[in-house]
């Protein structure tokens, strides 16, 4: 029998969400524990050697790293997200890497300490989502009909934008047809509506207001 699988996460971790994504769309069972990496607890800090999150428990072992647990998931457990050919599954895999750099991205723009920092964030996000336009086909999914662990690796890197927008129009998306149409294929799809918890745009736009960078200001002029 199959060990019953433990996920250490964090409200707002996107790679927590890539790890929900995978594991509801193959259906497997698994026990969600939220903590709070501002205050770690002496438990998680002993198992996680990077103290970050997602952390998958699996028995008495410790998975960390969310391509690593998808990985491990992909090759475990049924419903494959991966494509079978061997070069297109490379190439997603390379894909789902460009996430988590655009992720890293998402990172900068919301922490830019000031307008011209800000305004260089903007313009490459920009441009990694130029980059993603030519590639994704969007026909619903990133390489067509079938979900996979790149659409899994995506779905956080949209959920950004609903709390995004809701400051102001950045453009960051703008003229980007397919990125429109995989967006609201991501707001349709259970697995992805459902990897966070119904606080978490509120959680967001908290956690923005903490960074006191440019975004926080727009933030708080948008809310006045």
């Amino acid at each position: 029998m199959a060990a019953r699988l433990e996920l250490i996460s964090h409200k707002l971790c996107p790679y927590v969400q890539r790890a929900v994504i995978a594991l509801t769309e193959k259906g497997v069972a698994f026990d969600r524990v939220d903590i709070d990496l501002a205050n770690k607890p002496e438990w998680f800090l002993a198992m996680s050697p990077l103290g970050k999150t997602p952390m998958l428990q699996v028995g008495d072992t410790a998975i960390f790293e969310s391509a690593v647990i998808l990985e491990y998931l992909e090759e475990t457990r049924p419903k494959r997200l991966h494509p079978a050919d061997p070069l297109r599954r490379a190439e997603h895999r390379a894909w789902i890497e460009f996430g988590s750099t655009v992720l890293n991205d998402i990172a900068g723009f919301y922490a830019a300490p000031d307008e011209a920092t800000f305004k260089a964030k903007v313009s490459q996000l920009e441009h990694r989502f130029a980059r993603l336009e030519a590639r994704a086909l969007a026909a619903p999914w990133f390489d067509g009909e079938n979900f996979s662990l790149v659409d899994a690796a995506f779905g956080p890197v949209f959920r950004y934008f609903d709390v995004f927008d809701e400051i102001a129009d950045f453009a960051i998306l703008a003229g980007k047809p397919k990125l429109a149409r995989w967006r609201k294929s991501f707001a349709a799809r259970p697995s992805v509506r459902t990897a966070v918890s119904a606080d978490y745009p509120a959680l967001l736009r908290a956690f923005i207001d903490r960074r006191n960078s440019w975004l926080s200001g727009l933030q708080a002029r948008a809310a006045a």
